[in-house]
């Protein structure tokens, strides 16, 4: 009985990750990006889910593709990444590797697309 309280307990491990990052509601992640002046949105949902619908001005880097950690690592490390994907499991991951890396400033998208549609349901 024991064992299955303790696997009952366990926190996923995106979850823990999550915990390091700075996480921004959807308010205070568009306010963020748009006041800052050196700010990059970065999409890292695949290129079927970006075409179908974005947040205005995000730059895409697929966390699922081949050469993602490249494109990655090639970014300006001195600037402000906003960081989402559908949910927030993918910029979860993204935004730690980017952590990891000494990005100056990274903020993930607290629910991700789902959660900004909620508040701006045609996207802008």
């Amino acid at each position: 009985m024991a064992d299955t309280m303790d696997q009952a307990c366990e926190v996923p491990r995106w979850e823990m990750l999550k915990n390091q990052l700075e996480n921004l509601d959807v308010e205070k992640f568009r306010s963020g990006f748009e006041k800052a002046s050196d700010a990059v949105i970065l999409d890292v949902r695949t290129k079927d889910e970006v075409d179908d619908q974005k947040i205005p001005g995000a730059i895409h880097l697929d966390y699922l593709s081949y050469d993602f950690i490249d494109n990655l690592e090639a970014l300006d490390r001195n600037k402000a990444y906003y960081v989402y994907c559908r949910t927030g499991r993918r910029s979860v991951r993204t935004c730690v590797l980017m952590k990891n890396w000494n990005f100056r400033e990274v903020y993930n998208l607290e629910g991700g697309l789902v959660a900004w549609l909620d508040i701006y349901p045609d996207g802008k």
